[in-house]
């Protein structure tokens, strides 16, 4: 039962983490190597923050991973128990907590883990009863750089794409975006006048100028459509209304994805189900 399972049951032990003073490009590779959306920040043992992908695409040209990390992340202690996680997981609106024991990270629960325990229960709640109702969707068209807006502004964490047939050809979420993204350096300019046109020393307004010509590095996206940069499935992952919990979270454990689209008995899509959703079938 949920909540006799503990976090210490189910964290993940060897974790993935990153430490100060560090970079983003070091987290970037993190992500992409390990396919996770987030680790831990740590120094001298502690837990003193947490970074993701979502801090790195809202932030494409900070550097510096003590600006880019959330500092003091909500943690969690192993001996309680997952109902009380799914809880914290849920009043904060977090992917992951750290399980922290004597002020040290000792593992990481994620709410992919608290979808896999959920599979294994027989939860017989339909799924169209805990869909929110709000779903962002992009054309199969839109340049995957744009989406990238739509999906930061509406603070969407995947969108459905469609064609103009209304048709549902997969989904594009955060992760996709950080798989796509590259590293780019450029080079900025800019003129910095020792006077102005006020300036009673200047002569018919001319003045000294200094050129600074400084170096800028940024998380870059394709200008590409999605249609071009996403490899589509003939037959994406979707589910019914009456589709019940358990299930829905068998099939995003099996399809190693966070989220579904929800089409009507004629095809005719309805919403997303996401994995915070099936969370509020146990708190």
């Amino acid at each position: 039962m949920p909540q006799y399972t503990k976090v210490e049951d189910m964290m993940i032990r060897n974790v993935a983490y990153t430490t100060l003073p560090g970079s983003r490009d070091e987290v970037l590779e993190i992500l992409k190597e390990k396919h996770v959306s987030g680790v831990p920040v740590v120094k001298n043992n502690e837990v003193v923050g947490i970074v993701t992908r979502t801090d790195l695409l809202k932030n494409p040209e900070e550097e510096q991973l003590a600006i880019l990390m959330t500092r003091d992340p909500i943690t969690i202690s192993p001996e309680q128990s997952m109902v009380e996680a799914s809880g914290t997981i849920l009043n904060y609106g977090v992917r992951r907590l750290p399980v922290v024991k004597d002020n040290t990270l000792v593992g990481i629960i994620t709410l992919a883990d608290i979808i896999g325990a959920i599979a294994s229960f027989n939860i017989m709640q339909p799924v169209q009863e805990l869909m929110d109702g709000k779903t962002v969707v992009v054309w199969d068209e839109t340049p995957v750089s744009i989406v990238g807006m739509i999906m930061e502004m509406s603070e969407a964490k995947a969108a459905p794409v469609v064609n103009l047939a209304r048709e549902v050809l997969g989904v594009i979420g955060d992760k996709d975006l950080i798989n796509m993204s590259v590293i780019e350096d450029y080079t900025e300019h800019s003129d910095m006048s020792a006077g102005s046109d006020e300036d009673e020393w200047t002569w018919e307004s001319m003045r000294d100028t200094m050129s600074l010509y400084y170096s800028v590095s940024r998380i870059k996206l394709p200008d590409s459509p999605v249609a071009e940069v996403m490899k589509y499935k003939r037959n994406p992952v979707t589910v019914v209304p009456s589709t019940t919990v358990s299930d829905a979270a068998r099939i995003m454990k099996r399809n190693h994805i966070n989220q579904i689209p929800v089409l009507s008995a004629d095809s005719k899509l309805e919403g997303m189900i996401y994995d915070f959703d099936l969370l509020k079938a146990l708190v």
